[in-house]
This record gives C-alpha cells, structure tokens and sequence, in this order.
C-alpha cells in the first residue's frame, strides 16, 4: 500500500535532531492510529523530494552553513509547505537559503522537536481539529452503520458530521447540512439500494463533487452502482461483512473502511488546498505579483505589484474567528489575509464574515474566485 501522508526532512538536521523530531512525530501519529514509514512515509536527506501532489505532504528544512537542496524551488512551486528550522532567529540570513528566507522560520531552542513537530503536523492537516468526515446515508436504510461509522471515525480522532447527532434542534437544518458538508474533508457515501431514491442524499453527492470534497463509497452487497459514481473511491462490502438483521457491520470491514477513508482524506485536503492556492497564484501573477511559498502555519508569502509582503492563510472549508485570530497570532507584524472559498456557506456565515473584516483591520478576508481583484487594492 503506498503512503497516506509524505514527510520529508532536509537541510543539515544533527543526529540528536532528527531522532527526537522522528520519535515526537511518530508519537503524535499514534492517536491517529497511523504509523510512521507506514501509512506516513519519512524521508530524511534524500537526493529529490518528489511527492505525489494528491497526497497531503510538508517538509522540515534544517538550517546550518551552507544548507540547500535542490528540491526546494518545485517544493515551494507546487504549494508544499517548508518549515525552515534555525538554531536562533537572529541567524536566519546565515543559515537559511535565500530563497526561504522569506517564510516564517522557526528557532529550534523555543520548543525544541515538539515544536517542531507539531508545525509539521499541521501543515500536513494531521492536527484532530482539522480531521473532518460528513456521513451520507439513509435513515431507513443504514442507521446503524452509520452510528458505527460514527463511533469508529470518532475514536480516530475525527470530526464527524452525522446528521442525527450534529445538528441542535433550533438549527435551521438544510442550510446547516450544506454549510457542515463544505467543512467537511471526505463525504462517507453509505450506498445502499435506495441511496439515490432521496432527493437529499442525491444532492449531498453531487454538491460533494461541485466542492472538490473526495467521496468514499462504500457498496451494499448487491447494490448496482449508479451512473456518476465512478469518480468516487471504492470499499465493496463482502458477503458475510453486513448482518442483515441488525444492519451492523463486522469490526474487520470498519477498520477497513476507516484506513481507506484516512487515504481519501489525504487526498481530498491535498487537492482542494492545491485548489485554492492555483486559483490565487493566478489571480496575483495576473495582476504582477508572486506567490512565492508556505511556510510554518501553513502562512503562504505573496509578494504584490509594489512589492507589498502578505502573508496568506488558506481555509480549507468554512473560516472562523479563530482562524482570524490564529493568523494574526502566527504573524502579528505582518499584512495578513484569509483565503477561503465562499461556496455554499451558510449565508449568516458569510454575513457574520463580512461583519468581522469590518471591525477587525488587520487580517482581512479573501475569496479565492476573487483574490486578484482583491489584491489589486491591497491596503495592509
């Protein structure tokens, strides 16, 4: 099976280095029930870092005299976060290259590999806040599956929609269910008989689609798989792995489905992050400007026309106030912007949004369909 997730260490790491920043990461993974050079590959040093561009990858470029690699310019090209790592601040122009300077560096004496650690996981979405599943089914049809879904995906340290259990009661209901599904990483499609008989399962499939959100379908014994379906990954269900008088699935196909599910996810945040950066690099390469990388916070340096510097967070799904709040934190001295795609949000979302970057100057809110006409009158 080929690696879930791809990290990469580079530069000139020590040796202590690199087996206390190897052990942290492969500590924190355990909660995930993943496995370093398992699930999560762990390249240290290697010649060229080419990572697949639909799987969710970071690196961790060590400082030192002299450190480069050759890797870093398609790196930073393709949109994979670098997390330069120096001795001290104050040494950043002495041991980082030139071309990574201009990202957010961090000083390996403020925390040390769990620091380090934790940038790295966050970078690649492995933080148990950014984890996201929206489970589609039908009541009649699926319920208890979908509660053992639930419950599987929820000790995995998922967040898991699932519409019994997700939505309060004074919520208005379908506006909430589309807003939930546009946060959401991966749609699990429970595809029983009947799936595509509700007009509401059918649309949860498609808007998936229209967001770039990866669908994981898992195929009922005997289901016929319906037209428009083929874009979508595939668990087939075994004969004997469904108890017909319970609806309840076995354990084995579960842990199945939640390791498939864990690849799908990888892909989904790879891609849609992809996305949006593609669709900000050509709206500010159209009006003169460069994106130039990502770097810690997942903070991408964009330099404009006139050579403003802004630092860019891009929001897979819906944006917060603690998303605001963690970038201006992330970079306090700095012109700070979000970038989100406004599809589907629940319109009091949007209201509340705008209603932010009125009174909050100082992070300012960008869409993704938009960020060339946004930035072509940036005032940071």
């Amino acid at each position: 099976m080929p690696p879930i997730y791809q990290l990469a260490v580079l530069g000139k790491p020590s040796e202590d280095q690199l087996s206390q920043l190897e052990q942290a990461v492969s500590t924190a993974l355990e909660m995930f029930g993943l496995r370093l050079r398992e699930e999560v590959s762990w390249e240290t040093s290697p010649g060229v870092f080419n990572p697949d561009q639909q799987r969710t990858s970071a690196v961790v470029f060590f400082g030192g005299a002299g450190a480069d690699h050759p890797s870093l310019l398609s790196l930073l090209r393709a949109g994979v976060p670098v997390l330069p790592v120096v001795s001290d601040l104050k040494r950043v122009s002495e041991e980082i290259p030139a071309l990574l300077q201009p990202l957010n560096c961090l000083s390996y004496a403020s925390g040390g590999a769990r620091r380090v650690a934790t940038a790295l996981l966050e970078c690649s979405g492995l933080l148990p806040k950014q984890r996201r599943v929206f489970v589609s089914y039908r009541r009649d049809e699926a319920r208890q599956a979908a509660l053992q879904m639930f419950d599987a995906l929820t000790a995995r340290h998922f967040d898991v929609f699932l519409d019994t259990h997700s939505i309060a009661p004074a919520e208005e209901f379908q506006a909430m269910l589309w807003h939930r599904l546009c946060d959401s990483d991966v749609l699990l499609m429970l595809d029983t008989p009947g799936y595509f008989d509700s007009r509401w399962t059918t649309a949860e499939f498609g808007r998936a689609l229209s967001k770039g959100i990866s669908v994981l379908r898992v195929a009922w014994p005997g289901t016929t798989p319906s037209r428009g379906v083929s874009t979508a990954s595939l668990s087939e269900l075994l004969d004997g792995e469904l108890d017909s008088s319970t609806g309840c699935l076995d354990e084995s196909a579960v842990d199945r489905i939640c390791l498939q599910l864990e690849s799908v996810r990888s892909k989904s945040h790879a891609v849609r992050t992809v996305n949006l950066i593609s669709n900000m690099r050509i709206g500010v390469e159209t009006i003169g400007g460069e994106v130039i990388g990502m770097g810690a916070g997942r903070g991408i340096k964009v330099r404009l026309l006139m050579g403003q510097m802004v630092t860019v967070y891009p929001t897979v799904g819906v944006p917060t106030s603690t998303t605001m709040h963690e970038a201006s934190l992330n970079s306090p001295d700095e012109s700070v912007a979000i970038l989100y795609d406004h599809v589907g949000l629940h319109p009091q979302w949007l209201t509340h949004l705008d209603w932010l970057g009125t009174h909050i100057q100082s992070t300012k809110w960008v869409k993704a369909s938009e960020a060339g006409w946004q930035f072509a009158d940036w005032r940071g």
